[in-house]
């Protein structure tokens, strides 16, 4: 098998540790793309090209990480991670872990690892690595990344959120929440909401945004009654789509541009939290991208009303 064999197939996996490490889709595409340079450029032949490769975008990727981390502490507003519909890496042995591991929620619990802690919980407990393939990922002893993963796992599972187990359950709500949004629907919008549902939004400061965070129910369900008109007005598009491996949607302007990507948490059948990302800069990899500004003063001109 060539080089570039062994790249292709290794792919994926590349990339899905890239991303779980990073959060953001152009990035990790970056450190993928930085592995083949740099494995096409090595004039020696690995013993495993998986292990080189999976060392060598790891590397990157905590790199990477770390100058994000300083950019995201000037971030305008709250810091959601872009938006992904599509895990590419496949493995029935660790389906469960691959999904939990890529929901908005998992990926905000990451953020308060350090670097080194991430990337050796990414490897170890999504993707099952062994120690002795970890250490020299991360540059760390064996015995170093033992303690690193027991660290991180107890960070996690103090703050790990429960979702609805039953994927068709959660698929069944998304779609009457949804259904309900398009159609104006407040009082169907507001039985699906839990008392102490939250709604967070990563605009950048770059879209427009009701605001950035919205607490309980009453107030989620006068913004989504705000915004339904706003949508419908528009000639917008709400188009369901799972997003981070949970029940979400697209939306688009009437030309069928990208404006937001919504992702939703359910758990004893309501939701628990919606996550909404409007930055235009995430956006690119789901499809062109709107004005958004545009959209609300054409929507705003068809309905000419103030969100609350």
């Amino acid at each position: 098998m060539t080089k570039t064999e062994e790249f292709q197939e290794l792919r994926p996996l590349l990339f899905s540790i890239a991303y779980r490490i990073l959060g953001s889709v152009s990035e990790a595409e970056d450190a993928v793309q930085e592995t083949w340079l740099r494995y096409q450029t090595t004039s020696a032949q690995p013993e495993s090209a998986k292990a080189f490769l999976s060392t060598v975008v790891t590397r990157i990727s905590i790199d990477v990480l770390r100058s994000a981390r300083v950019r995201r502490e000037e971030y305008v507003g709250p810091w959601l991670p872009e938006p992904l519909l599509t895990d590419p890496y496949e493995d029935p042995a660790r389906s469960a872990e691959l999904a939990d591991s890529l929901s908005t929620a998992a990926l905000l619990l990451l953020e308060r690892l350090t670097p080194l802690e991430r990337a050796v919980f990414v490897l170890r407990e999504v993707f099952a690595f062994g120690f002795p393939e970890i250490a020299p990922a991360v540059g760390r002893s064996e015995a170093a990344c033992h303690q690193l993963a027991v660290r991180a796992r107890r960070h996690m599972e103090a703050g790990r959120v429960r979702f609805e187990a039953d994927r068709k359950e959660r698929e069944r709500l998304a779609d009457r929440f949804f259904g309900a949004f398009r159609e104006g629907d407040v009082d169907g919008l507001a039985e699906l909401l839990a008392a102490d549902v939250q709604m967070i939004g990563d605009s950048g400061g770059k879209a427009p945004q009701f605001k950035p965070i919205v607490l309980g129910a009453e107030n989620v369900r006068r913004v989504l009654a705000a915004f339904a008109p706003l949508v419908s007005k528009g000639g917008g598009i709400v188009e369901p789509q799972e997003v981070n491996g949970q029940p979400g949607a697209i939306f688009r302007d009437r030309d069928g541009r990208v404006l937001s990507t919504w992702a939703l948490d359910v758990l004893d059948g309501q939701i628990q939290m919606i996550h909404t990302v409007n930055n235009p800069d995430k956006l690119g990899h789901v499809g062109s991208v709107a004005d958004a500004w545009a959209a609300l003063r054409e929507a705003n001109q068809a309905q000419p009303t103030t969100p609350a």
